[in-house]
């Protein structure tokens, strides 16, 4: 078996570039194998390999500034999901396309998950799913609205044309993980919004935590990899799309 790790933080890298060699050098020593981003505002991707060869990887990681508090997610595989280890340069670990924002600094509150149904109840909370239309099709929030976007670019444009709808009203924002609610509630704050939430650990938390006797959550969650989608207790679903 293999362990899998979806990563990520935002954080502020002086120099990326000057840290792309020493991972792919680490990865390559420990038989580690996937894809890392890396740009000014932090670090993303999914790796595998050995359980000890992921926990060097994810210990150097960590030792990165800003970094002590990396998210990661572990699965198992029973082969190796990857061909081989690259780590690249990007503008930005999740893209926006939206100068100025410091997702590590500016990102709003979290809500555990614990806490959520309370939100998805109160009828001053707007839910905003920030995810594309593809992965909303699986299966959203109950009252939860879908932007309909084809990428989570097209998101600002969406925000800033809609912006005047839910004056006045609490904003609570989800997506999978947790990456794209961290830039999407830093971008809101950087449009002036100050009363924005977000999931904390994205849907994939509220799923694993919460029972499904006292779940919002309707049909199930894509995900990036073979399982394609997941369900209450992140049991497999499989390619299953739609709400019902």
């Amino acid at each position: 078996m293999f362990q899998v790790a979806a990563l990520y933080r935002f954080a502020s890298f002086d120099d990326p570039a000057a840290l792309r060699q020493p991972l792919i050098d680490l990865c390559a020593a420990e038989g580690v194998k996937g894809t890392l981003l890396l740009a000014r505002e932090g670090i993303n991707g999914t790796i595998a390999g050995g359980g000890a060869g992921i926990a060097a990887v994810i210990d150097h990681i960590r030792a990165l500034p800003d970094c002590a508090l990396l998210d990661v997610k572990y699965s198992a595989a029973a082969d190796m999901p990857f061909q081989r280890m690259k780590v690249r340069l990007k503008k930005e670990i999740v893209t926006m396309k939206v100068a100025g924002l410091d997702p590590a600094r500016r990102a709003a509150p979290y809500v555990d998950p614990a806490d959520w149904n309370a939100l998805v109840d109160d009828p001053d909370t707007v839910l905003i799913d920030t995810r594309n239309g593809f992965e909303v099709g699986y299966g959203s929030f109950a009252g939860a609205i879908d932007p309909e976007t084809k990428s989570f670019g097209e998101f600002p444009d969406w925000w800033r044309a809609n912006a005047d709808k839910f004056a006045g009203k609490r904003v609570a924002m989800f997506c999978t993980g947790g990456i794209r609610c961290e830039k999407s509630t830093a971008f809101l704050r950087h449009e002036g919004v100050e009363d924005v939430v977000h999931l904390k650990g994205g849907i994939l938390a509220y799923l694993e935590q919460v029972p499904e006797a006292d779940s919002r959550w309707h049909g199930s969650c894509f995900v990036f990899d073979e399982r394609v989608s997941v369900g209450h207790g992140l049991v497999e679903v499989g390619d299953k799309p739609g709400p019902g």
